[in-house]
This record gives C-alpha cells, sequence and structure tokens, in this order.
C-alpha cells in the first residue's frame, strides 16, 4: 500500500514536529568560575555566591585553577583550595568530574542538586 500525500504538506509537518520536540528541552549552560592559588578571602566568598546562584538556577559550573611560572610546584596546596570549594558547595551541587590536571589548570565540573 502507499499513501498519496502533498508533499509541501509533508515537509510542514514534520518541521512542526521537530519545532515541539525543540521546545521541550531543556538547555543547560555550563558556566565558568576562574581561581587563582593566592585567593583573598573576600573574593573566595563572593566566587562562592556567585556559583551558588548558578547551581539553584539550574546551570552547571565549572571550576578552574589557573596556575602561573612556579605555582605549579604547589599543587597540594590548591588541591586543598579545590576540595574547600567542593566542600562548601555540597549543599547545592554534586561533582560530575572530579578535580584532575589539565595542563597548568586544575579542573572539576559541578552540577545542581535535583
Amino acid at each position: 500500500m502507499c499513501k498519496i500525500i502533498d508533499y509541501g504538506k509533508f515537509l510542514y509537518q514534520k518541521e512542526k514536529k521537530a519545532k515541539e520536540a525543540k521546545k521541550k528541552q531543556k538547555v543547560i549552560e555550563v558556566k565558568e568560575m576562574k581561581f587563582r592559588p593566592k585567593i583573598d578571602d573576600h573574593d573566595f566568598e563572593y566566587r562562592m555566591k556567585q556559583i551558588q546562584n548558578f547551581l539553584t538556577k539550574g546551570d552547571k559550573v565549572k571550576i578552574t585553577i589557573r596556575f602561573k611560572g612556579r605555582e605549579l610546584l604547589h599543587s597540594d596546596v590548591c588541591f586543598e583550595l579545590m576540595n574547600r570549594i567542593i566542600e562548601n558547595l555540597k549543599d547545592y551541587g554534586v561533582t560530575e568530574k572530579n578535580p584532575k590536571f589539565e595542563g597548568k589548570n586544575i579542573v572539576a565540573i559541578l552540577t545542581p542538586k535535583k
């Protein structure tokens, strides 16, 4: 069996279904917050509040600690900083990607809690 239909009408219906499917999707943005190993307390607290806002809105957050020069020698201090960040945000989000080196950066990704 075959069905004879208007090709223009077929394309219109196909496009309409695609638009409906696109409306129902939720776009999750990945926000990035950059830190330095020697960050001041006030700057740290400000960035924590920003990350909390991102997570409560439903966005993922990529946390990056950047190194310059000889700061790479003190990577243990930076992992402590990253663990402190994750510990402060455990009420708002879950670590999707654990902290690890990517070049001269330490990167972790947090996702919002459901």
